[in-house]
């Protein structure tokens, strides 16, 4: 973190501040470059809810860019340095802190340490590094601990700066001993606000956040924080998908305007189902296939499944006219919600990996009347009393 102070140096740099910020808004305006008159009620009675929020965008997207600007000026740098413009992968912001994350990450779940080899797991991060994501997520319970250690293993081999990176890990299910789980003190140093402030101020994280939280659990941790003068968390972890939507569409959108908490979600495809290889039944490679996902097998095979599955035969004309697959379709669906700050991916090969991160192409496309086609289908867009966007 640089703190700037005032004199010589901070006049210099306001001063270059002033004129990439005038650049910067030649850049962006479009056709007029010309600035506009203000209207004498001081609003823009024009703008509808959804064009205030378009608005609203665009002038966060030049903060960003005077921001840019003056960094890369100020180091003697060009835009060619910065992974977003190498990559094409945009960043968003993680919740409302200042924490920037690869719109889309790696997860390892079930596949380090368990589905995959080491290699295919070294293969996996190096596309996705290359591809611009610098969001991976792990947990001490992926393998008994051995994602974590592959994970690592594979940043230190590569020789990737540790700044570059943003790895999340998840605490509850440790150990087999009584003490080597939950969030205990014993297990965690202290009782969690106080356990994840402490991990803070040590060093060992930058950040803490919730996964699989209610809403209620999460507003109780940060009035805990506020209370005690400790460190309220910035993100939860929940699921979402196109048959998963109550939590993060109605929900998290109240936390994050109140409290700023934003939203990492996972299983984009609802653990393969939305892949479409379960159509015709369980194939023997998938993951419904293995013992320890018995629960998952049910679930494709039962009523609901089915309905599940008559569902995307009717979403496959969706994707074929805009030129994609199912799947980049599905997570591209999970990005086009503006309160999503990164979605993960968990791929087996890295051919499913570059098929998912594809959907970054999809985005643009996902216009509005795309969506309300894909809610016409699947007829479960939750209900909210109120519209944030507003």
């Amino acid at each position: 973190m640089l703190a700037a102070r005032t004199g010589a140096a901070g006049s210099q740099i306001a001063e270059e501040h002033t004129k990439l910020r005038k650049q910067s808004g030649l850049s962006i305006g479009g056709k007029d470059k010309s600035p506009k008159k203000a209207p004498e009620n001081g609003k823009d009675s024009s703008l509808s809810p959804s064009g205030q929020s378009q608005l609203r965008a665009r002038q966060l997207a030049l903060v960003r860019e005077v921001e840019m600007n003056w960094y890369l000026k100020l180091y003697e740098l060009s835009g060619e340095h910065t992974s977003a413009c190498t990559t094409g992968m945009p960043h968003r912001n993680l919740g409302k802190s200042g924490l920037r994350v690869s719109c889309l990450g790696l997860g390892t779940w079930v596949t380090f340490g368990g589905q995959i080899s080491d290699e295919v797991a070294e293969r996996l991060m190096t596309i996705a590094y290359e591809s611009g994501v610098n969001l991976f997520d792990t947990a001490e319970v992926y393998a008994a601990g051995k994602a974590e250690v592959i994970l690592g293993s594979i940043i230190k081999k590569k020789g990737w700066r540790r700044s570059s990176l943003v790895i999340t890990t998840k605490l509850y299910w440790g150990g087999k001993a009584e003490t080597e789980r939950g969030l205990s003190r014993k297990h965690i140093i202290e009782e969690i606000v106080r356990a994840m402030t402490h991990v803070i101020n040590q060093g060992m994280a930058m950040y803490w956040g919730t996964s699989r939280w209610s809403a209620m659990e999460i507003m109780e941790a940060y009035s805990v924080a506020r209370q005690f003068n400790m460190i309220p968390p910035v993100c939860e972890q929940a699921e979402y998908h196109l048959f998963q939507r109550e939590k993060v569409e109605v929900q998290l959108p109240e936390l994050y305007h109140k409290i700023g908490v934003g939203a990492m979600t996972w299983s984009p495809l609802a653990c393969g189902i939305i892949s479409g290889k379960y159509g015709n039944g369980v194939p023997e490679s998938s993951r419904a296939s293995l013992k320890c996902y018995q629960w998952l097998k049910e679930r494709i095979v039962s009523e609901e499944g089915r309905k599940q599955q008559n569902k995307l035969k009717d979403l496959s004309p969706i994707a074929e006219r805009l030129g994609c697959t199912l799947p980049q379709l599905a997570v591209a669906w999970c990005l086009r919600n503006e309160g999503v700050s990164s979605v993960l991916l968990g791929s087996s090969t890295p051919e499913q990996l570059i098929e998912n991160l594809g959907a970054i192409q999809v985005l643009p496309k996902m216009t509005s009347h795309v969506v309300n086609e894909i809610d016409n289908i699947l007829r479960n867009k939750p209900y909210s009393k109120k519209d944030y966007r507003s």
